[in-house]
């Protein structure tokens, strides 16, 4: 990777960190949630130790770090060591420039919302970048790569936990929107992650085969495969164009398959990642 990519990809790092950063600080910490962070439980520990949370948080990020790095590995831990500093440190500086910041939108749920949707578009950009905040993502990272759970799923479970540390503090209404919060921070984060990634594995039967195919190749500028099924009823040969879109090309393939032969036969499935050598066109 030359300097510039190496510089690019430091600076996407930080970027998603900063984000990370204050969405706790400008609506966790205000809102005394513990939702599904490390930050979270430090906002618990808050209460009965006489430290500041970035402090705190930095704390709890490197005892885990040290897991992570002895079981992730050394590119994602070299990243994480980063993200880990940096996430306590950008919170001490908020926290130095805005020392009584109160809740913005004076509103408990609205403010779990609010960093529900900021925090998982910069834990987005970390995990696309094979990095973590530090903390309980550590823990998702772990799930992820040893039990093949989704991201998202990971970092629910992991935070579920933390969620339930704000009974040691807070009323029952806290604690169940701990709860909440975490839940659906996996389900915004999974969205984040493979939402914008989807395409659509879409397989057609048609007596037009040879129309449809063409206009995969030649308008939507998109690959095709044919196989040769044969059907159980009939024992015929036929042959089925199984083709890879994105949203958009899907919803042009679609409209053209219904005017040209309304009697296709066609199942789609998700697809979540695709690795290949584009083509040059």
């Amino acid at each position: 990777m030359n300097p510039k990519k190496i510089l690019s990809e430091w600076f996407i790092i930080t970027f998603g960190t900063v984000i990370a950063a204050s969405a706790v600080f400008f609506f966790l910490i205000p809102s005394h949630l513990a939702v599904g962070s490390i930050s979270g439980l430090a906002i618990i520990l808050a209460n009965f130790i006489p430290l500041k949370i970035s402090a705190i948080t930095m704390g709890l990020n490197v005892a885990l770090l040290v897991v992570g790095l002895i079981l992730i590995g050394r590119d994602f831990g070299i990243k994480t060591i980063y993200t880990s500093v940096l996430m306590p440190v950008v919170l001490a500086i908020l926290e130095i420039l805005f020392p009584d910041m109160q809740s913005i939108m004076g509103d408990v749920f609205l403010d779990m919302l609010l960093y529900i949707f900021t925090v998982s578009i910069g834990l987005a950009i970390l995990f696309n970048r094979n990095a973590s905040s530090g903390g309980l993502d550590i823990i998702a990272k772990l799930l992820n790569k040893y039990l093949r759970m989704d991201l998202g799923k990971a970092m629910s479970l992991a935070g579920i936990c933390t969620a339930l540390t704000a009974a040691l503090v807070y009323d029952a209404k806290t604690v169940l929107l701990s709860i909440l919060g975490t839940y659906l921070n996996g389900i915004v984060l999974d969205h984040f992650i493979f939402g914008f990634n989807i395409k659509r594995r879409v397989c057609i039967l048609s007596n037009k085969e040879a129309d449809i195919e063409a206009f995969i190749l030649h308008t939507l500028h998109s690959g095709a495969t044919i196989y040769e099924p044969v059907g159980a009823y009939d024992h015929q040969i036929r042959r089925e164009i199984i083709t890879i879109v994105d949203k958009n090309e899907y919803i042009q393939l679609m409209n053209y398959i219904s005017k040209t032969d309304p009697s296709a036969f066609v199942t789609v499935y998700n697809v979540n990642e695709v690795f290949y050598r584009p083509k040059n066109r």
